[in-house]
């Protein structure tokens, strides 16, 4: 049902929220008693006090997940059977959206429209596909010696941790848990201290749709708490997505401990080309607005810089400046935002300094660059573009995680190409442009996972992998491609 914006605040106020650990089947209490304050950024309000897991509760969530897995409790079960109690759990988070919907835009500040629309709808719909996948994938029969059998099949990895970023909370919880549970696996989600709540509470919907007890845990809590588990002698995988210097520590730690499987989901500074041949400049233009200020700039694949050529700069501009006043920080609550509140304080400082950099850097500023609605006690940035004279300003070059846009103009496609790959991350990228053979030989050349064509982030499709190149991370999520992450390939062959 569509609610009206004084309805989302009257369900705000009577939200029930759980905020404790989730450890081998029930909500528990830190054991030592710690806990942190969860922030709405929109309104500077505590809205709960979350259980701070200590070193012993990620010790006793180990030992169960080690536990349930030996027993074969999931990783016994059929193919089948683990896929039908997963669509449970996805039908589960469909019947619960209204209030993880809300759990997010208060934990995290995106508007609630997204939350209704991407957030957890996409969820559940990581968790229903691969659910129906995993009974359709199967071993190889390798071509050997015709005295021998030689089989290559797939096993659960064992104990994998989720290291899960504040962004997206529950969407990018899912691309981890999703796949990891439907190849037998037990999980430990260890969501961000800036936006735990609703892994927290899916938990209990994972439980309640059949999950066995120690098999989907939830460990809230800060860095330490990944740092545990990244040097965890009994935990086999860890995936993380954040920060590529986040991510290089947790590789550290897996090396010093015991060599367990890391994959990682890192940074981005994507470059959005737009060429004189764009089919359509407004079009374009209106992409590389929401490339950059949907989530309120904070992903990490956001089309952080736009490349456009020096021929068709003047309109390009025009209509960028139009699209960009679409995309005005609201009330997270009210449905008709656009964007949000930036998640917390050190992030909206962060993003600030990088202004503040801009404007001494030499760059124009074009529009915004302010903070907005302090008197709601929130955290709200203008949609900020900066035209920025050479591609080599540290505003054109580092990841702000905001809603701040870079733009560069170059003269012909080999200069477009050479700035988009100059860079240490290679996450995702765009081209536009009318011509087939050119939007072929440009994607070729662009060092991304992903790349665009007369769009921008578009494909929710759990078909398409999902990963970077360079300092973007390893391996993929998404896709049957992420089952590789959460399964070890044996050999066995036998003499006949």
């Amino acid at each position: 049902m569509d609610r009206s914006h004084a309805e989302w605040i009257a369900q705000a106020a009577e939200l029930k929220i759980e905020s404790r650990a989730f450890i081998d089947g029930a909500y528990v209490d830190a054991a030592d008693g710690r806990c942190f304050d969860c922030i709405d950024p929109a309104r500077g309000v505590k809205l709960a006090r979350v259980s701070w897991s200590a070193p012993s509760d990620v010790d006793a969530a180990v030992a169960a997940a080690r536990r349930a897995f030996d027993a074969g409790v999931w990783s016994g079960l059929s193919p089948r059977a683990r896929g039908g109690i997963l669509k449970r759990f996805a039908a589960l988070i469909r019947d619960n959206a209204d209030e993880l919907a809300l759990l997010e835009t208060l934990d995290m500040g995106k508007p609630i429209a997204d939350s209704l629309s991407v957030d957890i709808p996409g969820a559940a719909y990581c968790v229903e596909w691969f659910a129906e996948a995993i009974d359709k994938t199967g071993g190889e029969l390798a071509p050997v010696d015709p005295k021998l059998v030689g089989l290559v099949s797939r096993e659960p990895i064992g104990v994998v941790a989720a290291v899960v970023p504040w962004n997206f909370p529950l969407l990018m919880a899912s691309w981890k848990f999703g796949p990891a549970l439907a190849a037998g696996n037990a999980v430990i989600v260890k969501p961000s201290e800036k936006s735990p709540l609703t892994a927290i509470r899916v938990a209990g919907l994972a439980h309640e749709a059949g999950i066995p007890a120690g098999i989907f845990q939830v460990l809230p809590g800060a860095g330490d708490v990944g740092q545990q588990l990244a040097l965890h002698p009994d935990v086999d995988c860890l995936a993380f997505t954040g920060s590529t210097a986040v991510g290089k520590r947790i590789a550290a730690c897996a090396a010093e401990s015991n060599l367990k499987r890391v994959w990682l989901e890192l940074g981005g500074k994507s470059p959005n080309i737009v060429l004189a041949d764009c089919p359509d400049i407004e079009a374009a233009a209106r992409g590389a607005a929401a490339a950059i200020f949907f989530n309120m700039g904070e992903m990490c694949t956001a089309g952080s810089r736009v490349l456009v050529q020096e021929s068709i700069r003047a309109p390009f501009i025009a209509a960028l400046l139009a699209a960009a006043r679409h995309w005005l920080p609201g009330d997270p609550l009210d449905p008709d935002s656009t964007m949000g509140a930036i998640v917390d304080t050190l992030q909206f400082d962060k993003v600030l300094a990088h202004i503040d950099q801009g404007r001494r850097s030499g760059a124009k500023l074009l529009c915004g660059g302010q903070p907005v609605r302090r008197e709601s006690g929130g955290l709200f940035i203008e949609p900020t573009i900066f035209d920025c004279p050479t591609p080599d300003l540290a505003l054109c070059r580092e990841e702000i995680f905001g809603p701040v846009l870079s733009l560069i103009t170059f003269s012909d496609v080999e200069q477009a190409i050479a700035i988009a790959n100059d860079s240490d991350y290679g996450l995702a990228a765009a081209v536009w442009t009318a011509d087939l053979s050119t939007a072929h030989r440009v994607s070729r050349r662009l060092r991304a996972g992903t790349v665009w064509v007369n769009c921008y982030d578009e494909g929710g499709d759990m078909n398409l992998p999902f990963g970077g190149f360079k300092q973007s991370g390893n391996g993929r999520d998404k896709s049957l491609h992420a089952l590789d992450k959460y399964t070890e390939l044996k050999t066995t062959l036998i003499k006949l």
